[in-house]
């Protein structure tokens, strides 16, 4: 049973940070391309960064560059989202993606919500 399950999100005041990990099971994660997006209430949902299989390459939405990372941890299965200099537009529901395009494959996680407030 394929599952991916974030964790991380909450509440934080702008400027602040937050980490997210996505912990996957039952496929072959080193295997997968691994992406994060977000959808905020009324928008569409955006990607947020993206993470090659050996995580050599990686690429990010302009809003988000340079403040936001991806990496990820084959050994572990799990892919991480350092949020660092968080605005009040980070505000949003984030999603773990995993892709195995030649396959045809693509699962998401349930999401995880992340409010920046003050």
């Amino acid at each position: 049973q394929v599952q991916l399950v974030e964790s991380g999100g909450g509440l934080v005041q702008p400027g602040g940070s937050l980490r997210l990990s996505c912990a996957a099971s039952g496929f072959t994660f080193s295997s997968y391309a691994m992406s994060w997006y977000r959808q905020a209430p009324g928008k569409e949902r955006e990607l947020v960064a993206r993470i090659s299989v050996a995580g050599i390459s990686t690429n990010y939405g302009d809003s988000v560059k340079g403040r936001f990372t991806i990496s990820r941890d084959n050994a572990k299965n799990t892919v991480y989202l350092q949020m660092n200099s968080l605005k009040p537009e980070d505000t949003a529901v984030y999603y773990c993606n995993a892709a195995f395009t030649a396959a045809g494959r693509n699962y998401w996680g349930q999401g995880t919500q992340v409010t920046v407030s003050s």
